[in-house]
């Protein structure tokens, strides 16, 4: 535990990584001019640490360095320390995190990095142990050699972030080929080859959910009906929601599996990849029909409203694997303990169909899990009727989520950040609408509500919010997710301000990141703190980059409102990132989506009726899995002119009206459902 009697500048912050850091006895900065003038002014290297509050290894590393004396001491004496949350400013931790990856050849949290006070790198690496040991460098002797080198050596040092520099510095950007089918190919290829049959997912362990890879592969089996692109995507879904990696107790997933079977997860959950599960999870329904995954994404719906809900509508960021110090141990079950819970009968069949075990299968102790059998497979083999057991085990499930609710919760992290509420509100407007699902909607528009109240300044979006503080100008994600999130309300909804909203939010993301003399949109704003580089980014990671949903987003939004400028842009993002894509296609999947929506033969549906929220047409786009359809709706085209232009001249028949268009090019307005239908199938 931290000592109070320390407190540093972190009290001042609100960011809870930065305040878990307040008491340390290192004198702690928040990145700014206050820090780095401190370093020029006394000629010391500057330390920064970059984390966030659920990091379970940034724990670890506070613990054994942070709080401790001797480094402190070392730290404190030596160097100017700087601690950054990784979420407020993914700027930061973006090029530092290139730095590390270029001189370690991998990367994680904790971050630690070693600046200049000019802010250039010499040296970075991710978790320290406070002593040298297995090969890994100690805190000590890395702050002891790293001073005598800055010191004694300083050429070597000016030589050294030299050279990063050059490395961090974008390569020129050509306009280069454009994306073709063959790129699409390549991706889809490599996830073959990596393909887990076993238990689903791709490569070895650690298994990451990705979700954007797999909404990729049901594109490209819509698009090329090739059956294993989707038995892809099914047997992980099914690893997935069978496996320890999700909560069968209180719904939601972990953010990563530490095995190939998905069993032991890492247990911390993150906000995002629960918003983009819940999409993937979503369009498999659509594509399967399949009830398994409207259950899995309705669960997950139920955990964030539960668990992950600020009163006043917006998303909390994450919940820590941690509590009470041990990784995972508000989630694990002791054998007895469940059977005094559940009593003999209703304990027997829970613990034998969740592989609840007295040796458990976790150190000691046992997560629930379905990876032996689903229910209706243990069901059939032992004589039994499966909803009769589903019921026994949902009345298990809610008394055991009634104890653990009595346990010590793990840490929440209560921040709003703009972006991933943006991947949420898009999830749940997405699911509201295929599920009839109310309550999401509603939700979602709570949610955006408190966005364009709390989060946007004079028309400028910020990144985050916590107790009434907002604070930093958003980037390239910040805008590109909430322009998602806008025009997915729109197509749930149908309430023309959020089609207005998103275009006016595409214009914005344009004039503040858009790289006029290359293309591609930047990271952070020309309104923003200039950093050591100014960067693109457009491989995906753990998310998607903004770049690629910009350029799918925009794609839609070029549709949905006729403004052909819009799809210049995107392929203007096919040019700029064509050799990015091509060198490593799996890494780019969320680009390839965008391009493949384009290959599919793109078609725009207009549905005129009265009242047309209940046209059985709207209904059939708003429910079935059409990546390549946009539609408006109204009852004519007055409220839908001055969004998209090109309805103005589309008339109304007697009774509902449906235009089928090809790249804006419309057969004949027709009133049977049935040949809209067919209109908008040819071709497929």
């Amino acid at each position: 535990m931290n000592d109070k009697s320390h407190t540093n500048r972190l009290i001042n912050e609100k960011s809870p990584y930065l305040l878990q850091h307040a008491h340390n006895p290192v004198d702690w900065y928040p990145w700014g001019a206050e820090a780095f003038e401190k370093a020029k002014r006394e000629n010391k290297p500057v330390f920064v640490s970059i984390g966030y509050s659920t990091c379970h290894w940034c724990h670890v590393m506070e613990r054994e360095s942070f709080e401790d004396p001797e480094i402190a001491a070392l730290l404190n004496e030596r160097f100017v320390s700087i601690k950054v949350d990784r979420e407020e400013r993914p700027d930061i931790d973006s090029i530092y995190m290139n730095v590390c990856q270029i001189m370690t050849g991998q990367g994680g949290w904790p971050l630690n990095v070693f600046l200049t006070p000019d802010q250039v790198p010499f040296y970075a690496g991710t978790y320290f142990p406070k002593n040298s040991r297995y090969g890994l460098p100690g805190m000590k002797d890395i702050v002891l050699q790293l001073y005598d080198v800055y010191l004694n050596d300083p050429e070597k040092i000016t030589k050294t972030g030299e050279r990063l520099h050059k490395a961090l510095e974008p390569a020129p950007s050509t306009s280069g080929e454009s994306l073709t089918l063959v790129a699409i190919d390549a991706a889809v290829k490599q996830f073959k080859s990596m393909f887990d049959e076993q238990y689903g997912g791709f490569g070895a362990a650690p298994k990451f959910p990705t979700p954007h890879n797999l909404m990729f592969l049901l594109r490209y089996y819509q698009f090329s009906k090739d059956e294993k692109a989707l038995q892809m995507v099914q047997k992980t879904l099914d690893g997935l929601r069978r496996g320890g990696i999700y909560d069968h107790i209180g719904y939601g997933f972990s953010r990563y599996s530490t095995d190939e079977l998905y069993l032991v997860p890492h247990f911390e959950k993150m906000l995002y990849d629960n918003a983009m599960l819940l999409m993937a999870y979503t369009e498999a329904y659509q594509v399967t029909k399949d009830e398994q995954y409207k259950n899995t994404a309705e669960q997950i719906i139920t955990y964030v409203l539960r668990d992950m809900r600020h009163p006043e509508g917006g998303f909390y960021s994450a919940e820590d694997a941690d509590s009470e110090g041990i990784e995972g141990k508000f989630y694990v079950w002791d054998y007895e303990d469940v059977l005094d819970l559940l009593g003999e009968e209703l304990g027997d069949l829970y613990c034998a169909v969740f592989d609840i075990t007295p040796e458990g299968n976790f150190e000691g102790a046992s997560i629930p899990n379905l990876i032996r059998e689903p229910i209706e497979s243990f069901a059939a083999h032992n004589d039994l009727d499966a909803d009769e057991v589903k019921r026994d085990l949902e009345e298990a499930r809610q008394k055991l989520f009634t104890a653990r609710e009595e346990r010590i919760h793990p840490h929440k992290d209560d921040k709003i950040l703009t972006a991933w509420n943006g991947l949420m509100i898009a999830g749940l407007a997405k699911a509201g609408r295929v599920f009839d699902h109310k309550e999401a909607i509603g939700a979602a528009e709570q949610a955006i509500q408190f966005i364009e109240r709390e989060l946007m300044v004079n028309g400028r979006v910020m990144v985050r919010y916590r107790d009434g503080e907002v604070k930093q100008e958003g980037f390239i994600d910040d805008y590109a997710y909430l322009t998602w999130s806008y025009i997915e309300l729109y197509e749930t909804t149908l309430n023309i301000a959020y089609l207005e909203q998103a275009k006016k939010l595409a214009s914005e993301m344009t004039r503040l990141f858009w790289d006029d003399e290359h293309g591609g949109f930047y990271f952070y704003g020309i309104d923003n703190e200039a950093l050591l580089i100014r960067s693109k980014e457009y491989y995906d990671g753990a998310l998607p980059s903004g770049n690629s949903v910009a350029a799918l987003q925009l794609l839609r939004l070029s549709r949905l409102t006729g403004d052909f400028q819009l799809e210049e842009k995107v392929e203007e993002l096919f040019r700029t990132s064509g050799a990015d894509v091509t060198h490593y296609p799996m890494g780019h999947t969320y680009m390839l989506m965008a391009y493949l929506t384009t290959a599919m033969k793109m078609k725009e549906a207009v549905v005129f009726a009265k009242p047309y929220l209940d046209d059985p047409f709207l209904n059939y786009l708003q429910k079935e899995f059409l990546p390549e359809v946009t539609y408006l709706a109204g009852t004519d085209s007055s409220k839908l002119k001055n969004a998209a232009p090109f309805t103005e001249g589309y008339r109304v028949l007697d009774k509902q009206t449906y235009y089928i268009c090809e790249n804006f090019v419309c057969h004949a307005p027709v009133t049977d459902i049935e040949e809209a239908i067919r209109q908008l199938r040819t071709d497929r």
